[in-house]
């Protein structure tokens, strides 16, 4: 069931993010406030699901949690420039 409901965010982070914005109150405690998530919804879904996942775990932010965020911005820039090396690759 793990294995499936991580499949489902690296798939679908935005329907994930929505979902989560819809169903609970996960994404409010972590960033008091709506712009942040609408702006990590636009460019960094996973980093977003990430850190509110932090936040809401009561984990620190060093160590190997660090760098489950930093994997998590590598992956979301990683979608973004993807498309740009394939339209210059032509």
């Amino acid at each position: 069931m793990a294995c499936l409901l991580l499949l489902l965010v690296l798939g679908f982070p935005r329907v994930v993010l929505v979902l989560m914005f819809l169903l609970s109150n996960y994404l409010e405690r972590a960033y008091h406030g709506l712009i942040i998530p609408v702006l990590g919804f636009i460019f960094l879904p996973l980093t977003t699901i990430v850190y509110a996942w932090l936040v809401n775990s009561h984990l620190p932010l060093n160590g190997v949690y660090l760098l489950i965020l930093i994997l998590a911005v590598v992956i979301d820039v990683g979608g973004l420039g993807g498309g740009e090396w394939h339209r210059r690759r032509r």
